[in-house]
């Protein structure tokens, strides 16, 4: 493996090159652009609509005006993504556990949920096998594996929802461990054929109310995701009844599975019968690239990416006569600062490395379009050396602080943060670990399938009121516009905080594609094993 070069070196190259002084954001400009494409006549740019196809129109024009080179499949603008939604069919769940002969049964909607959002979309589970694993965590990094040496293949793993509090986890900020996808692909790794998560919540909480609501409601299945013929969920006094049986005790399995020395256990002659049944429709919509072809290692990709879509028109956000969701914050001004970011690099002298802009499709649907890039790349993951996204551009006045998602997880915050120091400000966490804002944009699945990714935020340290006046900002912007049809663009946004992060991330991308650096996760990421298996093709 390569050996990574310090930040401070890298900026000394640049500035030494007149690189770093090349870039010239135009605030106005970038104002310009997100008008455009925010507009009603776009209508809200949903995946599947006219919308989508006047989006993508107006980015190609603007591509092919750079004279910059298709960067998707078969050098094309445009990668296809299939989406498949599945709806459940009406009476078609059933469940039910047994043991010595015995069949209890369990009301689909009232004591279970169940989902068969899997390729065929019917799940037929038949006398299976349960082990409780706890939470169903393998963190080797941590030296946690709630699943030891017991075998699980053919059977229905139970585990309980979430991560173990304290500091060998992310304290307030989770970890991806906590997710249904990490404990779905685990549980699916060693053979099982389902998982039941056991809900904090009782059964007369409105937590476990809100879960029986959403069980009937349309999903996507996340490209890449893992093929367990069921899922589902169950609350304490059903999952306190079913480990009864297998002679365990719940309470008693939740503060041990929290201790960290808790291997999983088999609920002794408990079985499992679970059926559930989905039609399935397909959205066929699309990511739009470009690039820029590196002059000395041009199989080595750095990739810049944003989400075009939005929401549409109506829907379930809708509650007003304007029923127009224009996405101009989010996310019309990364999807401009990305096509900027290409407009400023194209005017830069040829990079050494590949640089891709990557233009992602169905993020609002659950980050679609990045997990079907990533499950299907046009660049190997192998060797994309960083994923750069760019999610809702600060408007704001000038800040201090340069927050990101996911603190603390690859060597990228270290780049970034010395090129900040330069300009004297400072890479601070995003100050908002309730939001659980590292899994919600498109840097996400690049980061779970292994890839050093990093994503700015808004600053709240401004320069002239202090974090006082930059929450107060953000928390007053962020409430009012969010999802609503109320996120249009407007003649008065300040423009200055956006100009800021866009230098900085010209610069860390400049810097990544003119040397032999090879971001690195840190010893206590989740993502660090992932990367490590594919050592050798960048040695």
């Amino acid at each position: 493996m390569r050996v990574l070069l310090s930040s401070g070196v890298g900026l000394a190259a640049l500035l030494i090159c007149g690189v770093a002084s090349a870039q010239d954001f135009s605030a106005q400009r970038l104002s310009e652009e997100i008008r455009a494409i925010s507009t009603d006549d776009f209508q809200g740019r949903k995946p599947g609509t006219e919308g989508e196809q006047k989006t993508l129109a107006w980015l190609q024009a603007q591509y092919e005006a750079m004279g910059m080179e298709p960067g998707g499949p078969n050098g094309q603008w445009l990668q296809a993504v299939e989406l498949n939604r599945y709806t459940p069919v009406a009476g078609a769940a059933a469940a039910s556990w047994g043991k010595d002969g015995t069949s209890t049964p369990l009301a689909a909607g009232q004591d279970i949920t169940l989902r068969a959002v899997s390729n065929d979309g019917q799940a037929d589970v038949q006398g299976a096998g349960v082990v409780f694993a706890g939470y169903g965590i393998t963190a080797p990094e941590r030296n946690w594996d709630d699943y030891g040496d017991v075998d699980v293949a053919g059977k229905v793993v139970v585990v309980l929802a979430g991560e173990p509090d304290g500091d060998l986890f992310n304290g307030p900020y989770t970890t991806n461990y906590q997710s249904a996808a990490f404990k779905a692909d685990e549980a699916k790794r060693r053979g099982a054929v389902g998982v039941i998560t056991v809900l904090k919540d009782a059964a007369d909480s409105d937590g476990w109310r809100r879960q029986l609501r959403g069980a009937d409601r349309v999903r996507t299945l996340t490209p890449g995701a893992a093929d367990l013929e069921v899922t589902g969920s169950v609350n304490s006094d059903v999952a306190g009844a079913l480990l009864t049986a297998g002679g365990l005790d719940l309470a008693s399995l939740r503060e041990a599975a929290g201790a960290g020395d808790f291997k999983a256990r088999a609920l002794d002659s408990v079985t499992l019968n679970l059926k559930a049944s989905e039609t399935i429709d397909t959205l066929t919509t699309h990511n739009l690239l470009a690039k820029i072809t590196g002059s000395e290692r041009p199989n080595e990709t750095i990739v810049y990416s944003a989400h075009w879509d939005h929401i549409g028109v109506g829907g379930e956000h809708a509650g007003s006569e304007d029923n127009i969701f224009n996405g101009a914050w989010d996310n019309a001004s990364g999807t401009v600062g990305v096509l900027e970011m290409a407009r400023e690099l194209k005017a830069a002298p040829q990079p050494e490395r590949t640089i891709v802009f990557a233009h992602m499709t169905a993020e609002e649907m659950g980050l679609l379009g990045s997990y079907a890039y990533v499950a299907d790349p046009v660049y190997p993951l192998e060797t994309t050396v960083a994923d750069i996204n760019i999610d809702m551009l600060p408007l704001s006045p000038a800040t201090r602080d340069v927050p990101i998602f996911g603190k603390g997880q690859n060597s990228l915050e270290d780049s970034l943060g010395a090129l900040a120091e330069a300009e004297g400000r400072y890479v601070s966490d995003d100050g908002q670990p309730e939001q659980g804002f590292y899994y919600r944009s498109d840097h996400f699945p690049f980061a779970r399938a292994g890839v050093p990714a990093l994503m700015p935020w808004h600053g709240v340290d401004f320069v002239e009121g202090g974090k006082e006046a930059g929450w107060a900002a953000w928390r007053e912007r962020f409430g009012r516009v969010y999802h609503k049809a109320s996120d249009e663009w407007s003649a008065d946004w300040d423009m200055t905080g956006a100009v800021q992060n866009l230098t900085l991330l010209y610069r860390l991308g400049l810097q990544l594609a003119n040397s032999e650096e090879w971001p690195t996760w840190k010893p206590t990421s989740e993502f660090g094993a992932v990367r490590a298996a594919s050592d050798d093709a960048r040695r």
